[in-house]
């Protein structure tokens, strides 16, 4: 009698099937606007995406950016039937669309799915508890270069140079929590330190390790001195 094949989360996260489909969307489209029905589950395949949150006044501001591998429109794996943020393609982006119901019956049936989900919700949460805290403790400086690392997965002194997309300098500014002309000074300063290289007209920005070495303050904390 043959086996049943093992349960592989990543397959399901990353591949169609029942109630599985890959859509794409082009830069600046929306996937979904706050308030509109939570009826699916996203996975990103590729490209970046912004999440903005809003208020009961109708302002609207950017919490996070996610890229491929992160899960989007939480909400409907969490009983609420409205989303409660906007999602909007910052790339031309792939996503793989879950059903609701077809998310939430797996996520019954399969234990290791549950735990790979919320293993990824529980690093997310951590992420956001890190950006509350290094917003009341860091300065602005540091906190664009860590948003920098953390979409170029840069997470060490030896990871290897990689590229991003080149951002939009007023979004980076709403999520540092300062004004687009800091912004674009730190960029400067980053690019003339050689943590970061970017030409005119560039639709990509380099990230190089010594960005890293910045953020973690090893270029700038003196050796103490010996007495």
């Amino acid at each position: 009698m043959k086996e049943a094949e093992e349960f592989d989360p990543k397959l399901f996260l990353s591949n169609v099937g029942t109630g599985r489909t890959i859509v794409s969307f082009r830069k600046g489209h929306v996937i979904f606007a706050l308030g509109d029905e939570s009826d699916a589950f996203y996975v990103i395949q590729a490209g970046l995406v912004t999440l903005r949150a809003g208020t009961k006044h109708g302002r609207e501001a950017p919490i996070d950016i996610v890229s491929k591998g992160d899960f989007v429109g939480k909400e409907s794996i969490a009983g609420e039937s409205l989303r409660w943020t906007s999602a909007i393609a910052l790339t031309d982006c792939k996503l793989l669309r879950i059903e609701q119901k077809v998310m939430m019956q797996k996520l019954a049936e399969e234990a290791t799915l549950a735990n790979a989900v919320c293993a990824h919700l529980l690093a997310r949460n951590l992420h956001y508890m890190q950006d509350l805290v290094e917003l009341r403790t860091t300065c602005c400086e540091k906190r664009l270069a860590q948003i920098l690392l953390r979409l170029g997965r840069l997470d060490a002194s030896d990871s290897p140079e990689t590229t991003i997309p080149k951002l939009n300098q007023a979004m980076l500014a709403e999520l540092v929590g300062t004004t687009r002309s800091r912004v674009s000074c730190f960029l400067n300063g980053f690019r003339n330190s050689g943590f970061i290289d970017y030409g005119r007209g560039s639709k990509e920005l380099r990230l190089r390790p010594s960005l890293f070495d910045f953020y973690a303050d090893k270029l700038l904390t003196p050796e103490p001195v010996t007495i």
